[in-house]
């Protein structure tokens, strides 16, 4: 009897020694990486520059020449519920459809966790702005060489969207320009927050790669409908850089964003 005891006290202990070996496997601890991926479309498909004719619910044909934004003061929101900001000095991305090197933002350092969703800004805050160009560092020189900045005055693009257009009207290739960012009293800075379809596990040995489709379509025909053609300047194409169409195209801007997958490879 006293050797069976003795095995059962053996066994029991060397259950109790795996558990906690198991529990000690499944901790999540240290710090890992995220790449947040932009992809560019036009309503079901694939974004192409210059050749592709996208049709809006409109009427009009637009062929893109360019597209880039600005994304800033990224969040991610644990399954428990808890915050991680992003150092908002390093939280200013320009996304560029023609630069494929900027489609993906590498974010580092980040507490290690299953991640449910993820928050961002659409343009630089204005409490940004407010804190003047020297606080800004390079960015604004790297804006102004990617176009995406007037003059410190005049402020930043926050997004940039342009190309050529025709309609039933318009029947010659036109130019068109949209640019959102400060005029007058209105700001025109937003954000956006998405829902992950799969928690994204950051690990220390794990890096989830967060797939999002950025429906350009949207900016000019999503809830509000801006018609180039009501815009059109005659000899200067449609431009639409300031007035009342910009709040509602920055209205427009957060129904741009989807999350289509996450991979955590």
């Amino acid at each position: 009897m006293k050797i069976q005891f003795k095995n059962i006290i053996a066994v029991m202990a060397a259950t109790l020694v795996l558990a906690s070996c198991s529990k000690d496997d499944n901790a999540i601890t240290g710090t890992g990486k995220i790449d947040v991926e932009f992809d560019n479309v036009f309503g079901s498909s694939d974004l192409i520059l210059n050749t592709q004719a996208n049709v809006t619910s409109q009427g009009e044909t637009l062929h893109i020449s360019d597209v880039k934004y600005i994304i800033s003061n990224i969040e991610l929101t644990k399954e428990d519920g808890t915050v991680f900001v992003y150092p908002k000095s390093q939280s200013y991305f320009i996304v560029s459809e023609a630069n494929t090197a900027t489609h993906v933002l590498e974010l580092e350092n980040i507490p290690a966790g299953n991640y449910t969703k993820i928050k961002f800004g659409i343009g630089v805050d204005e409490a940004q702005y407010n804190l003047g160009e020297t606080v800004q560092g390079d960015f604004f020189a790297a804006a102004q060489a990617e176009n995406m900045a007037w003059t410190w005055s005049a402020g930043y693009k926050h997004l940039l969207f342009e190309g050529d257009f025709t309609s039933s009207t318009v029947t010659t290739a036109t130019p068109f320009m949209v640019h959102t960012g400060k005029s007058g009293a209105n700001y025109n800075y937003t954000s956006v927050t998405l829902d992950f379809p799969d928690k994204a596990l950051i690990r220390t040995n794990i890096t989830p790669d967060v797939h999002l489709f950025a429906d350009v379509s949207k900016i000019i025909d999503g809830t509000n409908k801006i018609k180039l053609t009501d815009n059109n300047m005659g000899g200067m194409g449609a431009m639409i850089m300031s007035g009342d169409n910009l709040p509602l195209i920055t209205a427009n801007l957060s129904q741009m964003f989807s999350v289509n997958h996450v991979h955590n490879d």
